[in-house]
């Protein structure tokens, strides 16, 4: 027999091969049950209909979070984003159509997940997103246009408001929301990657300047939590598909 030969049919290499084939399938196996641990069990989308479990769905397993909290995942009785919509046809897994506000409807591009209603925070316990009056030791850099004080314009070119003040975020040092103070006195957020900062104004794509008054609101005037921030960024998302009728229409 030559060298590494166990026998006359089997070597070394060939068992090598073997045992690679056999760690190769296991890690595919595991792979395939994590990828299924976010997002399941899936939502057929009728009404107490079925749930998914059984493979490829994994078991729960616990995670542990800051401040001594845990969660289960997958969950089974898990949270999910509100919508209003309806079928558009009778088959199952027909598209859905936003039912009253499309904006607030939670559909398409306006869709949210039902994220935790709890301020992230840094690994200090400092708040990550706040506004530059509660953040002293952050500023716009002096190479930079301050954008305070600007007039903010929606879609059909008319002002929307002002601009009141910029919210960072501390670990990222980039700024994620423009607050804008509206004409009837009401201050919402702007999502930055929304808005089309120039040295004049800024121009908002998404929404209409009648539209912004219907933006979700904070619960307080210097923080933000994973929800409310899923909602903003949620309620510009639907603007660029239902903020006007011909949005919804074919291009040619």
């Amino acid at each position: 027999m030559e060298t590494g030969a166990i026998t006359q049919g089997v070597d070394v290499a060939q068992i090598v091969l073997y045992i690679f084939w056999a760690f190769f399938a296991g890690v595919i196996y595991y792979l395939v049950r994590e990828n299924h641990r976010e997002g399941y069990p899936l939502d057929n989308g009728q009404k107490n209909g079925p749930i998914q479990i059984g493979w490829p769905v994994p078991d729960a397993k616990t995670y542990k979070l800051d401040g001594g909290r845990s969660i289960h995942i997958p969950d089974l009785n898990r949270p999910d984003g509100d919508y209003s919509g309806t079928p558009s046809h009778a088959w199952l897994g027909a598209p859905l159509e936003p039912v009253g506000d499309p904006l607030l409807s939670g559909m398409g591009p306006g869709a949210w997940a039902a994220r935790e209603d709890v301020c992230e925070k840094d690994p200090h316990g400092e708040l990550k997103i706040v506004p530059l009056r509660a953040a002293p030791h952050h500023g716009v850099a002096h190479q930079d246009h301050d954008p305070r004080g600007l007039t903010v314009y929606g879609a059909d070119h008319l002002k929307a408001g002002t601009v009141k003040d910029l919210w960072v975020d501390r670990m990222e040092m980039m700024f994620r929301y423009i607050e804008v103070e509206l004409v009837n006195g009401k201050t919402v957020l702007l999502p930055v990657n929304f808005a089309r900062i120039t040295k004049f104004n800024i121009h908002v794509h998404a929404i209409l300047s009648t539209q912004f008054d219907k933006a979700p609101s904070l619960k307080h005037p210097e923080q933000i939590t994973r929800l409310e921030e899923e909602k903003i960024c949620a309620f510009y998302g639907a603007g660029t598909l239902y903020a006007t009728p011909e949005r919804q229409e074919p291009l040619v």
